[in-house]
């Protein structure tokens, strides 16, 4: 089974805890629906999903959830400001961490390879938003995600000016990652007829961990 939490890093200033939600654990009926909403979201996208839909995978009427949430607009804007702030935030906390050269770099990939393996769902929606282009509430995908983009492509661009890590193109380079990263978990159905196995277990996911931290580090150390 896999932890609660994920840590990563040589000492504990490197340590990036991520919580995952215990089986059993109680929630308000109105996380219940952003939840519920979110797999179906993930699943059928957002034409493909209907507010009874949310409702009966929850357990209640339509009347219900408007009660909490008055449109399917406005909780499918919730449900998605989750999914960034679920991802952006610990991503965030990983790259901060003290280390420097590839092993910051490592903290990075493993700690967001581990939290998309924990978060499948969100990893879909978020894909699903990127293929159609924010068209959803005007939600602008590219805007959220492009401090961090800069903020490591500068990071990748010094590493390689000092001589630490060899010369690429390094925005071409995170978006090799971002695909490497996201696809690994957004194409789990497909990934499963190619590989003969569930590309979500465990094992599984820890092969794929080692294989791109691996080629990663290939591409970067000299």
């Amino acid at each position: 089974m896999l932890p609660t939490y994920w840590s990563v890093g040589r000492d504990s200033r490197d340590i990036v805890r991520i919580p995952v939600t215990n089986a059993g654990e109680q929630v308000s009926t109105r996380e219940v629906i952003i939840v519920e909403a979110l797999h179906c979201f993930a699943e059928a996208g957002y034409e493909g999903t209907s507010l009874n839909d949310i409702a009966a995978a929850v357990g209640i009427r339509r009347p219900s959830l408007l009660h909490h949430f008055p449109s399917k607009e406005a909780l499918y804007g919730e449900v998605f400001e989750r999914v960034l702030s679920d991802f952006i935030g610990p991503i965030e906390e990983a790259a901060a961490n003290d280390s420097s050269g590839w092993e910051r770099v490592e903290v990075v990939l493993v700690n967001a390879l581990l939290l998309f393996s924990a978060h499948p769902d969100h990893v879909r929606l978020l894909r699903r938003e990127a293929i159609d282009g924010g068209t959803h509430l005007g939600i602008d995908l590219a805007a959220a995600l492009r401090p961090m983009f800069d903020g490591a492509a500068l990071f990748l661009e010094g590493e390689m000016t000092a001589g630490r890590f060899r010369w690429h193109d390094a925005r071409q380079l995170l978006i090799t990652g971002y695909g490497a990263l996201l696809g690994s978990f957004s194409d789990a159905p497909i990934l499963e007829g190619l590989v003969d196995g569930n590309p979500m277990d465990e094992a599984a996911v820890l092969r794929r961990v080692e294989h791109v931290v691996s080629f990663f580090r290939a591409a970067l150390v000299p």
